[in-house]
């Protein structure tokens, strides 16, 4: 009991810390992971964390906490899986929730704009470090490297919410046809679906379809993680489409904004969501709206997580995967591009901070608080 308390407490604690910085919604959280459990901690190896991206690819909701919610389940077990969620959900969950509460007050406040256009500064220097990496980790081939280009092309020029689960398919097929890949260090697993967070699911699909008025607080939030691939910024039409009968186009797209310069994952703009459409019982409606758009995506990944590692072995499949991570730097790739650099760039000045930013902290390893520091000075200063 002492060792399982102590790794508990390991996975908490690390994921905690994560969660109070890391800036850049998804893009960047692979690019963090990867640093803190396969290069440092040497949770698992790259082939192994290559595995769990590319299902969380595949699954509907949150890709990045999908990701985290795996590295726990490997490490720890369901109880570890819980624990990697909570410890990386719970700073932005509280920030989003207290802000959607005080926000009011000083919402005309003239700092929160450079505030706000700082934190998208850092946002865009994190991201192109987690492209650079996983582009190197991933993208080592012509093929690969192919991949990942045309990946990100396509999703640039085709703007609409079925682009990357239909370029993630279509590379899947390319990868199982040309790509050869040594699958002699995949593990087997059991080979077995898990049919108890299948049923869970399903079972909770089915009561949220009922026409009852008791559901409505939570019936988009699970609506939007069942049907969202990927997360990150997809989210956002089919929130606004599920609650903006109930709340001001205003205040949503407020939260959302806001929600780009939290760390942690950008699902919690549900907490925000939450706390608004329950004013009388803030936390509680923010609780709700957070469980129930995180899962989904949960339930299935427990379903298949132990068929999955064991197709991974076959050879056809694993080069299937090698062309989906590919891919995933492609979407990455676009996402550098849109929303972040266009939304945190308006000049040369930013764009040559940004430049500076990434090489203070790729190459001379600063520290990711001290960033965060100067880029709320740099934001209230005007500089960004």
């Amino acid at each position: 009991m002492p060792g399982r308390l102590r790794i508990g407490f390991e996975i908490f604690a690390r994921f905690l810390l994560l969660g109070c910085v890391s800036f850049g919604g998804p893009a960047a959280h692979l690019g963090y992971f990867r640093r803190t459990f396969v290069q440092r901690l040497e949770w698992l190896d790259d082939a192994g964390y290559a595995r769990w991206v590319a299902l969380a690819q595949f699954l509907p909701g949150p890709a990045s906490s999908q990701v985290g919610f795996a590295i726990g389940l490997q490490r720890g077990g369901l109880i570890g899986a819980l624990l990697a969620f909570v410890g990386f959900t719970a700073p932005s969950f509280v920030l989003m929730t207290a802000l959607a509460i005080g926000s009011r007050q000083w919402l005309d406040a003239a700092w929160l704009p450079g505030l706000v256009s700082g934190l998208k500064w850092l946002a865009l220097v994190v991201v192109a470090d987690a492209v650079i990496g996983l582009y190197q980790a991933f993208c080592r081939r012509a093929l690969t490297q192919a991949i990942a280009l045309v990946s990100a092309a396509w999703v640039l020029l085709t703007p609409w919410v079925w682009s990357q689960p239909v370029v993630l398919l279509v590379m899947a097929l390319l990868g199982a046809r040309f790509l050869v890949v040594d699958t002699q260090s995949t593990e087997a697993g059991s080979g077995r679906i898990a049919w108890w967070p299948l049923g869970l699911f399903v079972v909770l699909a089915i009561v949220l379809c009922l026409p009852l008025n008791e559901l409505d607080p939570v019936r988009p939030f699970f609506t939007t993680g069942s049907l969202v691939f990927g997360g990150g910024h997809v989210v956002l039409p089919l929130l606004q489409s599920g609650v903006g009968e109930a709340l001001s186009p205003d205040r949503f797209l407020f939260g959302y904004a806001s929600a780009q310069a939290m760390p942690g994952p950008l699902f919690t703009l549900a907490a925000f969501l939450g706390a608004e459409l329950r004013p009388d019982q803030p936390w509680l409606g923010a609780l709700l709206a957070t469980g129930a758009i995180f899962l989904p995506g949960f339930l299935l990944l427990l379903a298949l997580v132990h068929v999955w590692q064991r197709l991974a072995a076959r050879p056809k499949l694993a080069g299937a995967l090698a062309a989906v991570n590919a891919a995933v730097v492609g979407l990455l790739l676009a996402a550098l591009y849109q929303p972040v650099f266009v939304s945190a760039i308006d000049g040369a000045q930013a764009l040559a901070l940004a430049m500076l930013g990434l090489v203070a902290l790729r190459w001379l390893r600063c520290p990711v608080l001290l960033l965060v520091a100067v880029s709320a000075g740099l934001g209230l200063l005007g500089w960004v």
